[in-house]
Order: C-alpha cells, then sequence, then structure tokens
C-alpha cells in the first residue's frame, strides 16, 4: 500500500504571469502579487479536478511492498530517478535502471528480473519527477479560472455544468 505522498509546490507555474495579465485585461503591476496567487490556486483547482498533475516537481512516493509499484499513485510520472529500499540485512539499497521500466504508469520489471529481498516491514521508496505540461485546452480552462476570480472576488452560484467542466472533462485521470 502506498503512503499518502506529499507533494511539494512546484517551482514554475504552467500559466505565466504575462498570460494571466493579458487573460485578465492587466496592463499595470499593482495586481501582480494578487494575479499570481490566483494562478497557484487556478493549477491547484484544475489538478484536483483532473486528478493529475500540470506542473513538474520531484516527489519521494513511499510504498510497503513491491507488488504496489506496479501502480504510482500520482500521475503523470514522467521519470523516476531512483528506487531505494532496505535490503534483508538492514542495509539500504538503490535498485539500478537495468531492473524495470517505467510504463503506463507504474514501475514493470525488465524481462528476467525480479524484485530484491526487502527487510520485513521496512518501505520502499520511489524518488520521481511528476507531473507535465498542460496541453492548451487545459492551460485555457486556468486561465479562465484566473480571469473569473480576478474579475469577481466573490462567490457566486454555480449552475450545474460550466465551461470549466466542458473544458477539463477529457482531461480526468479517474473516475
Amino acid at each position: 500500500m502506498w503512503q499518502r505522498p506529499t507533494i511539494p509546490s512546484p517551482t514554475t507555474e504552467p500559466v505565466s504571469l504575462e498570460q494571466a495579465k493579458r487573460q485578465c485585461r492587466v496592463f499595470h503591476d499593482d495586481d501582480d502579487a494578487y494575479l499570481g496567487e490566483l494562478i497557484s490556486v487556478a493549477r491547484s483547482h484544475v489538478e484536483k479536478y483532473c486528478g493529475a498533475l500540470f506542473a513538474e516537481r520531484a516527489v519521494d512516493l513511499v510504498a510497503d511492498d513491491w507488488s504496489d509499484l506496479s501502480v504510482l499513485p500520482v500521475v503523470p510520472a514522467g521519470d523516476v530517478t531512483a528506487v531505494t529500499y532496505t535490503d534483508a540485512d538492514g542495509a539500504e539499497q538503490t535498485i539500478g535502471e537495468g531492473v524495470y521500466e517505467l510504463v503506463d504508469g507504474g514501475l514493470r520489471l525488465l524481462r528476467g528480473q525480479n524484485w530484491p529481498a526487502k527487510q520485513f516491514g521496512s518501505r520502499i521508496t520511489v524518488s520521481a519527477s511528476v507531473g507535465r505540461v498542460p496541453d492548451p485546452t487545459v492551460r485555457h480552462a486556468m486561465l479562465l479560472l484566473i480571469s473569473d476570480m480576478y474579475e469577481r472576488r466573490e462567490p457566486e452560484p454555480s449552475s450545474a455544468r460550466s465551461t470549466l467542466d466542458d473544458l477539463l472533462a477529457n482531461h480526468r485521470e479517474y473516475a
């Protein structure tokens, strides 16, 4: 079973301040900090809505057993940088890249390879780069959300379905 991952904030956002200002028709710098916050809020909302990360970041994912690695708990995974575990003798070990491959959001053993014996009760840590640059539809949904939050600045009754739902529906990673 996977431990609940801690997902750090990304170092760069998928929507730039310039793009947000253009969307909101802002021609001054007075609201730059506020727009920066809205960019972060919009990305976070879209990531939660879609169940996928749309800004690249490094994470450490912790699992209880080798069988857990067949499906990583965060999508999309772009690159696995290390898989570490405690062996049966209590020593920290790192598995070489020639043992597994990243396929369909999980780690799969290469032909002829086996997962090594680990110490009872120890955890397996997968260090990976996760997230992807969103396609234009997702980026546009973020921009619509940013401009809506900037213009209204107060809650508004929502309808049953919104443009945001329509734009993001095909990008959801979970049911």
